[in-house]
């Protein structure tokens, strides 16, 4: 790579991120800019910025970003109802591109060169990021310490701290027993301790909820209101979007709703567990595919069950800046016109129930579904309609009868 003046970071604060910083002072003897993203993972961030400072950094940023994460990101997500691999919210891939994003924005800002992050050689993440950097910027630079340095175990991370008089907390000095990323929308563990996939998850691994066994012996029953397609009041209460979905974290929390123990695909080939937990995600996932039934034409409902697939596999990727994703995000957002209405969900010990909706917009008719006497459906309709239907299975019958 050519001569490197400055490279914007995306930094933690923490051992991993300040071993990075001191590594590209030394290795490309650059100036280094810090960004720390506050998305809602309810650490402190201001150690953030004395770390920095203590190692010579000049242009530090550290922004609250949580309300763009959820408004421009996690809420367009929700009105496609994605889920990867028929589980999975997303929580970690829908963060990426909102980070990148201002790194690259930082960049420009401050005439930087290049941007670097932290995620390693063997996870999605790595893809994610650079995907968004060049989709942004196409001569950015990229740095990927893990794919370059020698530091391969650690042992290795903690001699380098030591030997450049990094701190080391105590917990870190062994092996971590799994890695933990955090935002707004969820938690992820990964690692040791839960490497074996046939292993049961410790407690201690769930940090957002309690044991669904923990939970209240009486059900919860609230109500979410949505605007074309996004939840914008709690309870009748307006909220904004992080707001709302910080609220959501809470009820989930306390019912032990959102625990997700996956054994997914990698983009880069390879499987790996998982342990999630998104509680305020699944509520709003089943909240609005409650408003959805109300609301959506079947053919438009259908569809969008084909296409969600399709596009939760683009946000996994990291593709959320392609054309494809937008395309398709533009559509999913017109079948949202009419989304517009009240859920109403009980929690219990763990699960989410839609027990009521009502829209101004419902196309649920009760003078057409009634089981009793109607003037509005002729049920001796259906008999054409049915033999219609029937006609090519008919002739396929008589062919094979011949």
């Amino acid at each position: 790579m050519s001569k490197i003046k400055k490279v914007v970071l995306a930094y933690s604060g923490g051992l991993d991120t300040s071993i990075i910083l001191k590594w590209l002072q030394e290795t490309y003897g650059c100036d280094v800019v810090t960004f720390t993203a506050d998305l809602g993972q309810g650490e402190e961030l201001e150690p953030a910025r004395k770390n920095a400072e203590l190692m010579g950094v000049k242009d530090i940023f550290i922004e609250d970003l949580r309300e763009e994460f959820v408004r421009d990101y996690v809420f367009p997500m929700f009105r496609a109802n994605a889920v990867y691999e028929g589980v999975y919210l997303l929580g970690t891939s829908i963060a990426r591109p909102l980070i990148a994003k201002r790194q690259i924005e930082i960049a420009h800002e401050t005439g930087a060169d290049a941007v670097c992050h932290g995620a390693t050689g063997k996870g999605n993440d790595q893809v994610r990021f650079e995907l968004g950097y060049y989709a942004l910027d196409p001569d950015i630079k990229v740095i990927s310490p893990w794919r370059e340095w020698d530091l391969h175990s650690r042992s290795d991370l903690i001699d380098f701290a030591e030997k450049h008089q990094i701190p080391v907390p105590k917990d870190k000095r062994g092996e971590a027993p799994f890695s933990c990323d955090a935002n707004l929308l969820h938690t992820s563990s990964e690692g040791k301790a839960l490497e074996d996939p046939w292993a049961q998850a410790p407690e201690y691994v769930y940090q957002r909820t309690v044991s669904p066994e923990s939970a209240p012996d009486t059900p919860t029953v609230i109500e979410i209101g949505f605007e074309k397609g996004d939840a914008v009041s709690v309870n009748g209460k307006a909220l904004s979007p992080a707001t709302l979905l910080a609220a959501l974290n809470d009820y989930g929390r306390d019912n032990g709703i959102g625990r997700l123990d996956l054994l997914e695909n990698r983009f880069v080939g390879m499987k790996s567990r998982g342990i999630y937990e998104t509680p305020g995600g699944t509520i709003l996932l089943a909240a609005h595919r409650g408003i959805e039934e109300a609301t959506l034409d079947k053919g438009a409902a259908h569809l969008k069950d084909e296409l969600m697939p399709r596009y939760a596999e683009l946000i996994y990727n990291g593709f959320w800046f392609a054309p494809e994703r937008e395309m398709l995000q533009a559509a999913i957002d017109a079948s949202q016109e009419f989304v517009t209405g009240t859920v109403r969900l009980k929690f219990y010990k763990g699960s989410v129930s839609v027990i009521g909706r009502t829209s101004p917009y419902s196309l649920y008719s009760e003078e057409i579904a009634t089981f009793e006497k109607d003037s509005v459906y002729n049920q001796k309709d259906a008999e054409g309609f049915i033999k219609l239907n029937a006609l090519r299975l008919r002739l396929l019958a008589r062919r094979r009868g011949r």
